[in-house]
């Protein structure tokens, strides 16, 4: 292995950051359900929001000068790496409940591990993120772990 990641970078490890509170409303479901097309009834009236709804209302609202050129917020986590190209790694959800009208959400989002491989090309680190989406009320909704690849 090169050693790419040095001592600094490895004490990025365990640094997080937090979101919310965000209070669902049903308004907030019904749109995000027309804009989907979704068709299951309880979606549409907004009694409850699809799995995929978390991934949005997380989400920063920013202008789009706040962006990057691949259109993305920076992410605060990511530590400076000597390989420059990231990529997204992969995503595994575990969904727990529903999200409903009036849940009050807030999440923590935390850098759990670095490692390194050879890849056909190189070298590859790897940053691997774990999502934590719970009530105000600590009732947990989600579970996600984010891989993320430079190379």
């Amino acid at each position: 292995m090169s050693g790419l990641i040095t001592d600094e970078i490895r004490s990025s490890i365990g640094a997080s950051e937090s979101f919310g509170p965000i209070e669902v409303t049903r308004r907030e479901i019904v749109k995000y359900a027309v804009a989907t097309e979704q068709r299951l009834g309880r979606i549409k009236r907004g009694d409850e929001a699809p799995p995929m709804f978390l991934f949005g209302v997380l989400r920063p609202i920013l202008e789009a000068s706040q962006l990057g050129e691949d259109g993305l917020a920076g992410d605060p986590l990511l530590p400076e790496l000597p390989l420059q190209r990231v990529m997204a790694g992969g995503t595994k959800m575990r969904y727990l409940r529903a999200v409903r009208p009036g849940d009050v959400l807030v999440a923590t989002r935390t850098l759990v591990e670095l490692y390194e491989k050879a890849g056909r090309l190189g070298p590859l680190i790897f940053v691997v993120y774990e999502l934590r989406i719970a009530t105000q009320s600590g009732e947990l909704i989600a579970e996600e772990t984010q891989t993320r690849i430079a190379r």
